[in-house]
């Protein structure tokens, strides 16, 4: 949390306080416009608004959002919930969707389940997997305001060998519930993610290489960086003045942002970081 609030520092004593967030852009009170290859370490992934907000909405003025079970998520045991249906599509075999407040916990729960076949997951890994082949999967929404949401995509024939007593006392220790607002978001997001994982592929990253790779490595759309740990922080101040933001952590890549231009990268490449 610490790293979080050093980073939004930085931010706020250049540009001010974040007015609005649009694609893959920030915008401030200072009126500059700062292109995100942060993205809230992937959850932003698919962009800063879209419909996962209009459905969230929705929901909310239907009033359903208190601590009961949803056509959204669902006791485990009873017909598939709309989230259970939407990582099914994701990962192309039946799958139960378990929710949990950190990746540990989510962890810990897919390990019970299977530990031979138990992996995290990112869209567009470079490494080429068959996901249905994988009994359990951990992985983030791409959904910027979840920080503290994790998914386990559990094959549901593992699932279905669990008497509901055994599951309650050795496994999902840490499972959180998703209000209905909350869940019909993290269903849409899963969605988007099915269409944009669709439509796009090398030919939207390469084009930015000529500029990215003296600083990053770059595998798919992610940026693992070549400058050294001990010049990171110096090298992510020396990018957000030149209104770029890239991952505040060293371990956690960068991404490059769809939709922005290589326009965007023209303060960098005329200020280059020495290292």
């Amino acid at each position: 949390m610490s790293q979080i609030v050093e980073f939004a520092k930085e931010i706020y004593s250049r540009f001010g306080t974040i007015k609005r967030a649009r694609k893959s852009f920030l915008y401030t009170a200072k009126g500059v416009r700062i292109t995100d290859l942060y993205q809230e370490g992937g959850r932003a992934i698919l962009g800063w608004g879209g419909s996962v907000f209009t459905i969230f909405k929705n929901v909310l003025e239907r009033g359903a959002s208190g601590s009961y079970f949803t056509d959204f998520s669902s006791p485990c045991g009873r017909e598939a919930s709309q989230l259970d249906r939407a990582i099914s599509a994701l990962f192309g075999d039946e799958r139960k969707a378990f929710t949990f407040s950190s990746k540990q916990a989510a962890l810990e729960a897919a390990l019970s389940l299977s530990q031979e076949s138990t992996s995290v997951w990112r869209p567009w890994n470079p490494v080429s997997l068959d996901l249905r082949t994988i009994d359990c999967i951990i992985f983030a929404p791409a959904l910027p305001w979840t920080n503290d949401i994790f998914i386990l995509a559990a094959k549901s024939s593992l699932v279905e060998k669990l008497s509901s007593e055994s599951m309650g006392q050795n496994h999902f220790k840490g499972e959180t519930f998703l209000a209905a607002p909350l869940a019909a978001a993290v269903t849409r997001s899963v969605y988007d993610l099915i269409k944009a994982l669709q439509e796009r592929e090398e030919k939207q990253w390469f084009i930015y290489d000529q500029i990215v790779t003296k600083y990053w490595e770059r595998k798919g759309p992610y940026l693992f960086p070549k400058v050294p740990e001990e010049a990171y922080p110096e090298f992510f101040r020396h990018c957000l003045d030149c209104q770029l933001l890239i991952s505040p952590d060293y371990y956690q890549p960068s991404i490059v942002p769809f939709g922005a231009d290589k326009g965007n990268f023209t303060m960098l490449k005329n200020k280059p970081f020495d290292f």
